[in-house]
């Protein structure tokens, strides 16, 4: 439990730190916000803009004021939509990418979890086989190529789905497999090699000696032990999911995080990068802390 709370107090020191690092890595990378108006404008309203963005300040008053502002919360106003600031944007496109990537993880966790147990259950047969075959397609091929293959065959040639915007539930199935179908085969890879190591294990012997129906064995001793790898795998697949959603949410024009964050980079929108960084950065911290709580429930072993 101590180091629990433990890396629950080391969450602001690592959002110090990532703000930090994506503040002065930003700054260092050469051009600027205002280099088309450079271009375009005066050197009097170049020199507007910085002052009403305080980018005519030294570099470390900048960094203060920016961690006082981040302090109340407030990540700064947008350089590209420059009438909203980074806080409405994240309002505005976090729910569409949170939902998606809910959605991809309900269709990784539902087909991955059945399909690994199938296979490790009908080892050498047909059914081993078949998984096998489906996990190997599914871990080679990435998502910008599984995307334009799916709106290529669901969607244009037999026009049975939308392939592009959000809104309704049809729009959201295409996006949905595409994340989802990927990493469903990495689950299924952990589970199969998972179950298949448990099966083996003496507790599961001892259940079967005890003259236990085999899917109580299966479903009570096996499953729950085999799910730890899984579990544990649950923090780095949410992470791929969420910045794998960048890809998806370009492709099928998703009006989510991917598209301002992409664009933010171009147009050299430093806030907008940073608070999305640190937006990510404190999701991803969360996630693995729940990973952690899910495996320490799981496992009696790792509990205090």
């Amino acid at each position: 439990m101590k180091s629990l709370w433990a890396r629950v107090a080391l969450i602001p020191v690592l959002v110090w730190a990532v703000a930090t690092l994506s503040f002065f890595l930003l700054r260092a990378v050469p051009g600027g916000p205002f280099d088309r108006e450079r271009a375009a404008a005066s050197r009097e309203v170049e020199a507007a803009l910085k002052a009403r963005y305080h980018w005519d300040e030294p570099l470390w008053r900048q960094y203060l004021r920016y961690l006082g502002n981040l302090l109340q919360g407030d990540l700064g106003p947008s350089l590209k939509y420059r009438n909203h600031s980074v806080n409405d944007l994240l309002v505005q496109t976090v729910p569409v990418s949170l939902s998606l990537g809910a959605m991809a993880f309900g269709v990784a966790m539902g087909l991955g979890i059945p399909l690994g147990t199938l296979a490790a259950l009908g080892r050498h047969r047909w059914a081993d086989q078949a998984a096998g075959l489906l996990t190997l397609v599914g871990v080679c091929i990435p998502v910008f190529v599984l995307g334009p293959f799916l709106i290529l065959v669901l969607g244009l040639w037999l026009e049975w789905l939308p392939v592009a915007l959000w809104g309704h539930w049809k729009n959201a199935v295409l996006p949905t497999l595409t994340l989802g179908l990927y990493f469903a085969a990495r689950i299924s890879r952990w589970m199969r090699e998972g179950l298949q190591e448990v099966l083996k294990s003496p507790h599961v012997q001892a259940a079967r000696a005890k003259g236990l129906s085999e899917s109580r064995v299966i479903l009570r001793h096996a499953v729950p032990v085999a799910l730890l790898p899984v579990v544990s795998y649950t923090g780095p697949m949410l992470a791929d999911l969420l910045t794998g959603s960048f890809v998806v949410e370009n492709v099928f024009q998703i009006p989510g995080t991917g598209a301002f964050f992409i664009n933010s980079f171009f147009s050299r929108d430093y806030t907008m990068m940073m608070g999305m960084v640190l937006f990510y950065s404190v999701l991803l911290q969360g996630l693995n802390l729940v990973s952690d709580l899910l495996l320490r429930w799981l496992d009696p072993r790792i509990r205090p």
